[in-house]
């Protein structure tokens, strides 16, 4: 990810989540946080960015923050490859688990959670707002 893929980004986040971040939020990401990596998922040879991913490495913990596709291209095995693809660079830089928030509602997510071996850890209560909602502290070793 660089900072002139933020605009596409923030298409596909504001139809993936109900309280989008704001660009300067993805720009943080991008330049400032040496614990942060913010990646695209690009349809080639069209260059489409059709997904992204951020998740933040310190050392042996890495905490997926934002992982979203946009609908025209969800339901086609893009969000596993991401998935696939984070794991892969996670394990080669010394991760030993991997943690994530999730809605509760949000069972597509869920379902590709459980499919690489994630449980439920805990509940952070109302840490969702618009609408207001618990969020699934989800997490598994690697």
């Amino acid at each position: 990810m660089v900072e002139s893929d933020i605009p596409d980004i923030l298409v596909i986040e504001r139809y993936s989540f109900p309280n989008p971040w704001k660009p300067a939020a993805f720009v943080g990401e991008v330049h400032n946080s040496p614990i942060s990596h913010p990646m695209v998922l690009v349809i080639r040879p069209e260059n489409i960015i059709v997904g992204y991913v951020i998740y933040w490495q310190i050392k042996e913990e890495v905490q997926i923050n934002n992982i979203a596709l946009h609908p025209n291209f969800r339901g086609r095995g893009l969000g596993t490859i991401m998935m696939k693809y984070v794991f892969e660079r996670v394990i080669l830089n010394g991760a030993r688990y991997i943690i994530l928030e999730v809605r509760p509602s949000n069972t597509t997510a869920l379902h590709l959670y459980e499919k690489f071996g994630f449980s439920v850890l805990g509940v952070r209560k109302g840490y969702y707002i618009n609408p207001a909602e618990d969020a699934l502290v989800m997490g598994k070793t690697v």
